[in-house]
């Protein structure tokens, strides 16, 4: 399975986590956000950018998943109705430190919050089945200047 992230290209040569906390994640756990298609990586900056942010240099990374990975899931009608509220961000936060702790797959499916009916992939970069997982390229991505920013 092939999945995609948009980055800076400076931090596009190889997969890695910040650390930093984000929506299945609080601070200190490391995961690697990707997502099941190049559109929803687009979407997933865009909510998270200005229109400046999106004038500067990005890649989008091709990531390799092997198929006999396990992939463990987390399905969007077993959370809150309001779970894609920012005041719900401490219980997905929990749900993907979990996840890691547990150490039982180097990928989690979750629930797009932008998109209903698409999904993200989280990598766990500390688990060992990561060392399977492969950045396949790295190509230049230019975000289309008609996309509207609020």
């Amino acid at each position: 399975m092939q999945v995609f992230r948009i980055g800076l290209a400076k931090y596009t040569d190889s997969l890695q986590a910040s650390g930093r906390a984000a929506r299945w994640n609080p601070n200190d756990i490391e995961m690697i956000y990707t997502a099941g298609s190049r559109s929803l990586a687009c979407l997933e900056n865009v909510v998270h950018r200005n229109q400046i942010g999106l004038n500067q240099s990005f890649k989008v990374m091709t990531i390799e998943i092997p198929d006999d990975l396990v992939i463990l899931s987390i399905e969007q009608k077993k959370l809150q109705p309001d779970w894609t509220e920012f005041h719900n961000m401490p219980v997905t936060q929990k749900l993907g430190e979990d996840w890691i702790m547990a150490g039982k797959s180097a990928i989690l499916k979750v629930p797009s919050a932008i998109i209903n009916a698409e999904y993200n992939y989280l990598i766990n970069p500390k688990h060992p089945d990561f060392k399977s997982i492969k950045l396949l390229k790295s190509e230049v991505f230019i975000f289309d200047k008609r996309i509207k920013m609020s």
